[in-house]
């Protein structure tokens, strides 16, 4: 175990349901410390004893990211000025990723400065869910435990899916993922929808092509999070027109930036799984197309195996992902 202060549980505003319900799961209470000042800014107040104590702060840093950041920073700058033993930044959902490189020149390396924004502040371990990219951890000199959401999607994945599934992936960084998926539901096969970028234009690209065979079969389309929607619907209308008998989607993090929902209401998904990592709107919640997995069983199991020294590896990431973890 770890020492006999306990642990703290804290939370900003991005996602303080996911925080109670991580905190229910522990038998502990989290405490809700951000305020905001007349003017804007934000106010945190820390109502409990922090020293020599392990603390955990839950904040995704999702819509509105820049404020959802700032109250992060603020909250473990709190946490460090309170003398805690280690702060952990459990960020399940982490805002600015997909700027993992330098694509173009003059552009900044912008998840690289987030992270080390989140060190300097004096964070002592960062916990994510499914990262953007594998890389991203190598930007800070802390440790950084990135889980897998499949650990909370295979058990209502095997109830769904039986025979003549194909994985697929709606681009090809997401192979290595459509692998997994594929290797964990023992499907027939995978598949690879190409697409074409614009660096020059936000949130914009165009299907090209596919790979693989998916005529008569039921498709799962796997990708880490559903923003506008665009990429997502657009490769299953192509799977679609290539015989698929159905397609779905499963992403870890459900963003449903304008203009999603309808893009999505009018597209020809069957089903689409999404975790809790961020806050969802009423109307995803309520859609019959929507099915929503919480991570908060995944993320209360990483907070036992950080306080007490356990193997996330052996207990948390599925056996898929761990054997190419060896292979690497």
């Amino acid at each position: 175990m770890g020492n006999d202060n306990g642990f703290v549980l804290l939370t900003g505003t991005a996602n303080a349901k996911l925080a109670k319900d991580i905190a229910k799961i522990l038998g502990k209470n989290v405490d809700e410390i951000v305020g905001v000042f007349a003017d804007g800014e934000k106010r945190i107040v820390i109502p409990e004893n922090l020293r020599k104590r392990d603390v955990f702060i839950i904040q995704p840093t999702c819509p509105p990211v820049d404020s959802n950041i700032m109250e992060l920073l603020l909250m473990i700058d709190a946490a460090k000025r309170s003398s805690a033993s280690e702060i952990s930044a459990i960020v399940p959902y982490f805002g600015y990723s997909r700027q993992d490189r330098k694509d173009r020149p003059r552009v900044p390396i912008s998840a690289s400065v987030i992270a080390r924004l989140i060190e300097h502040a004096g964070a002592d371990r960062i916990v994510t869910v499914d990262i953007h990219s594998e890389q991203e951890p190598g930007f800070v000199e802390i440790p950084w435990d990135n889980l897998y959401a499949s650990y909370s999607f295979l058990p209502v994945l095997r109830k769904t899916y039986s025979n003549d599934l194909v994985v697929a992936s709606p681009d090809k960084g997401g192979v290595l993922k459509a692998t997994f998926y594929a290797n964990l539901l023992n499907a027939e096969g995978i598949a690879i929808v190409f697409k074409e970028r614009d660096v020059h234009k936000t949130n914009q690209s165009k299907i090209l092509d596919m790979i693989g065979d998916v005529s008569h079969k039921e498709v799962l389309l796997v990708d880490d999070m559903i923003d506008t929607g665009g990429t997502i619907v657009d490769a299953a209308d192509l799977i679609k027109r290539r015989g698929a008998k159905n397609v779905s989607a499963l992403a870890t993090h459900g963003l449903f930036s304008p203009p999603a929902e309808e893009r999505i209401k009018a597209s020809i998904l069957d089903k689409i799984f999404i975790t809790d990592t961020v806050p969802l709107k009423d109307e995803i919640r309520n859609n019959s197309k929507v099915t929503i997995v919480s991570v908060a069983p995944l993320l209360a199991e990483a907070i036992r195996c950080v306080y007490n020294g356990d193997s996330m590896s052996e207990k948390l990431i599925p056996k898929a992902h761990r054997t190419y973890e060896e292979r690497s």
